[in-house]
């Protein structure tokens, strides 16, 4: 077999090395690709799980509040408790740091610790003082303990920070550093903590160390029934932290990666139409082998070799380019790729062994699996027939029968529920939708030619273009199977993309109804903290301003009802009006019962906490300590937060937290008022606070510009595969077009002209080319309706509208069929310019 891989068929690698690039270039970008997201997402992944261990350190549990945080006394009853040996309380809170000397602002995390209790629990937060400060200086008040990236982003001679801490400033002194990974985060003393975040008595977490032995569930069990245990604490494992982030990122990983497959996909039809058609090129030299000697089964494992090698090449250089493309998107990007999940993360390469075994066996799996019809091909060549060339066998029937079966089962697999929140049976659904649309290929070029053949009967060229492509309907099929694999697939992800992007613009109408919004430009996430930008007096002040109307306001906190799921956001805002009005809602709003609390839930709530319009949302109960009942009156849609958000009007909010403070003004002109001078007005109204202003258009602009980029990747992925799918074409129809230089010797000798035979091709051309784009497309938005309605919900937890742009996927296909055109007459160039004579002596 080795001899016959170095002679044989490295001749025909020789002959023909542009076509056989084609299949090892399919198969090195969908490795590469796949590999290259792979690594991306477990470098950022390592490096986040790495900072969560170095900042929480390693309890054996941790309790947590819902929202906001819990009483203190809390500490007291659990590190009495005889099955714990240590309590460490912490106090977590967001500031915004100013930087010294600049203008800008950044995020900054700080924790209150007990730093007699870190070193055994958490020793990345151990403040390490500096040599010229003082020994006690970890208790002081007003003192702070910087980690790297905090010391990096304000600078590390930095001896004060001026931190903003709601309304307020306060200048704190930089007494040392500590060595937690991460964001930027800073440590100072509990006590002091409180005192500077106006929290006294509070905490937001409690890091346990239970005595040897100790059963975790059944010490859980007994906190939670134990009396007057407050509801609203979680008790969670300490991995679960760095577990939340994993499901929060999952989907979006899980789908990049099968988005990156889509290449590999390709490249399998692209090695089974390369194969396919060097086996009937070479059908003569297999019968010869064969009569020498070279047994069927051989003949079968020859080309199935070919394949592996095929795969093998395309493979290892992919892991390659995975890895070069994966350094510079971590290095660009920071293993963000659009998605948003690692703010703050700064991961380098970790690359793993065997991931690259993996995806280096799935490429030379495709390959071996896109080889194997053509190999069973060659095994199946009738010796003697095809030595006198007659061995050309017949278009088998019933094959339709078995495309059927495909399509069927992959329109039940669209049905089936996700499994552990990944679509598994609707990625399988789309697989066999692909594959049972490209095994009725001839079949439907039987169907449609057939139709066609009559109506060209009169016009030789014409006939003599769609009587080939009926009659050899098999060998059509070949030639564009992969143009259709990657065809469909770009229709699919473009149909996708354009109802997400419709859907978006359509909810940022609803969810934007104001005309000027007014948030603080110190940063910092507002759901983390207990006070925000704005006071009530200020919202009152703007609201008194000439040309403005009316105001709205919205204020954000996180809520962690499930610790193994990431948290929720609980969103106030003004609902004066119907909330249809404010809300993008899905149906009706119901009537809140008296006594109730009405709240709006996103779809995530529904699917992952079931909170079922018309129902009581118990978990919202527990986590405001369950003296409220909360009645959800109508579920909306939210493109923004993945895992869940709860709506509930300002005031109710106010009276459940007494937090009256807001992190965004929506502000309503009156009739012809001048909205710059509103802005100037606003402006001068908060001399001292700086406040970012935009419009709802420049919102909206900057909305949308932000979807683009999150798909960008998959922008460049269409491409990608349609690049591939022409590149199929152009090498199946060249091979095409030399296997037939007899039949052109033939044509000329009958006096076809060398401009006919050359218009008999590229009609062959666009004939094979526009039943592809016709089948590709019927098959891509048959993919589309599944990525929209089953693959979106089942990972991102919201549905949208289906949205086809004709006009766009008109083009696509126009250029798929032009471009087949076009190759297959330069093609038929080479081949019609050869001598007529000596191509048809080559039969006697």
């Amino acid at each position: 077999m080795r001899a016959l891989l170095r002679t044989f068929s490295w001749q025909e690698l020789r002959h023909h090395p542009w076509r056989n690039a084609a299949a090892v270039l399919a198969v090195m970008l969908g490795v590469a690709l796949a590999f290259s997201v792979q690594l991306i997402n477990a470098s950022a992944l390592d490096e986040f799980a790495s900072a969560v261990r170095s900042v929480n350190g390693q309890p054996d549990l941790e309790l947590r509040a819902a929202q906001g945080g819990f009483d203190e006394a809390v500490f007291a009853r659990v590190a009495q408790h005889p099955q714990v040996t240590l309590a460490s309380p912490v106090l977590e809170s967001q500031a915004v740091a100013l930087v010294a000397g600049s203008e800008r602002r950044i995020a900054l995390r700080v924790i209150g610790v007990d730093a007699l209790v870190l070193p055994t629990i958490a020793p990345a937060l151990m403040p390490q003082p500096a040599k010229d400060a003082d020994r006690f200086a970890l208790f002081a008040p007003d003192t702070l303990f910087l980690n790297a990236a905090a010391r990096t982003a304000l600078g590390e001679a930095a001896a004060m920070v001026q931190l903003r801490i709601g309304t307020q400033q306060h200048a704190l002194r930089v007494a040392g550093q500590v060595a937690a990974g991460g964001s930027a985060l800073a440590v100072m003393d509990i006590g002091a903590a409180q005192d500077l975040f106006g929290r006294g008595g509070q905490l937001t977490r409690i890091d346990l160390r239970l005595a040897p032995g100790i059963d975790r569930a059944a010490f859980i069990r007994s906190l939670q029934e134990s009396p007057s245990w407050p509801a609203s604490i979680q008790i969670a494992e300490p991995g679960d932290a760095a577990e939340r982030v994993s499901n929060l990122s999952r989907a979006y990983r899980v789908n990049l990666t099968v988005l990156a497959l889509v290449a590999l996909f390709t490249g399998a039809f692209l090695v089974f139409s390369v194969l396919a058609l060097s086996v009937a090129k070479r059908a003569q030299q297999f019968a010869l082998l064969g009569v020498l000697g070279l047994t069927p089964r051989e003949r079968l494992r020859l080309v199935l070799a070919e394949s592996l090698v095929l795969g093998l090449f395309g493979s290892v250089a992919g892991i390659a380019l995975g890895t070069a493309l994966a350094a510079v998107a971590l290095r660009v990007l920071g293993g963000d790729l659009g998605g948003g999940y690692f703010d703050g993360v700064a991961p380098t390469l970790r690359w793993s062994s065997g991931a690259a075994l993996l995806y280096g066996g799935l490429g030379v799996l495709a390959a071996g699996v896109g080889g194997w019809w053509p190999a069973r091909a060659a095994q199946a060549l009738p010796e003697a027939q095809t030595l006198k060339g007659v061995g050309a066998a017949p278009a088998k029937g019933g094959a339709y029968k078995l495309a059927l079966l495909l399509i069927a089962a992959g329109a039940a697999l669209a049905t089936a529920p996700a499994v552990f929140g990944i679509p598994i049976a609707a990625y399988l659904s789309v697989g066999f939708l692909l594959v049972g649309g490209i095994a009725a290929l001839p079949w439907l070029i039987a169907l449609l030619y057939g139709r066609l053949a009559p109506l060209a009967a009169h016009r030789v060229l014409p006939m003599l273009a769609i009587e080939r492509a009926r009659r050899m309907r098999g060998t059509a099929a070949v030639a564009v199977s992969g143009v259709v694999a990657s065809l469909s697939l770009a229709v699919a992800l473009t149909v996708m993309v354009a109802s997400f992007r419709e859907s978006v613009t359509r909810w940022l109408d609803v969810v934007l109804p104001a005309d000027l919004y007014v948030r603080s430009a110190t940063g910092g996430s507002s759901s983390q903290s207990e006070q925000a930008a704005f006071t009530p007096a200020f919202v009152q002040a703007l609201a008194q301003l000439p040309g403005v109307a009316r105001t709205g306001t919205l204020r954000t906190r996180a809520l962690l009802l499930d610790p193994a799921r990431p948290a929720v956001t609980l969103i106030s805002r003004s609902l004066d009006d119907e909330a249809s009005r404010s809300l993008p809602l899905l149906g009706a709003a119901l009537p809140v019962p008296a006594g109730r609390v009405g709240i709006y839930v996103s779809e995530a709530m529904v699917e992952l906490y079931g909170a079922k319009p018309g129902t009581e949302f118990e978990a919202l109960t527990k986590a405001f300590g369950g003296g409220k009942r909360f009645f959800v009156a109508g579920v909306w849609r939210d493109y923004v937060r993945q895992f869940g958000a709860i709506t509930m009007d300002a005031r109710d909010f106010e009276r459940l937290t007494g937090d009256r403070s807001v992190s965004d003004i929506s502000l309503w002109l009156a009739p012809g008022a001048s909205e710059a001078q509103v802005q100037q007005a606003v402006r001068e109204a908060a001399a001292a606070e700086p406040i970012e202003i935009a419009s709802v258009g420049q919102l909206r602009a900057t909305s949308l510009r932000i979807f683009d980029r999150s798909f960008a990747v998959t922008y460049w992925l269409q491409a990608v595969a349609i690049g591939i799918g022409l590149f199929g074409i152009a090498a199946s129809f060249s091979a095409q077009v030399l296997a037939r230089r007899k039949e052109f010797g033939l044509l000329a000798h009958l006096g076809f002209t060398r401009t006919q035979v050359l218009a008999v091709v590229a009609g062959e051309g666009a004939a094979w080319t526009a039943i592809g784009a016709l089948a590709g497309l019927a098959l891509g938005l048959a993919v589309s309706v599944v990525l929209v309605h089953v693959v979106n919900p089942q990972s991102f937890h919201w549905t949208m509208d289906l949205l086809v742009p004709w006009a766009r996927l008109a083009a696509l296909c126009a250029a798929v069929v032009v471009a087949g055109t076009v190759t297959a007459w330069l093609a038929g160039r080479a081949a019609a310019a050869r001598d007529a004579v000596l191509a048809v002596k080559e039969d006697w």
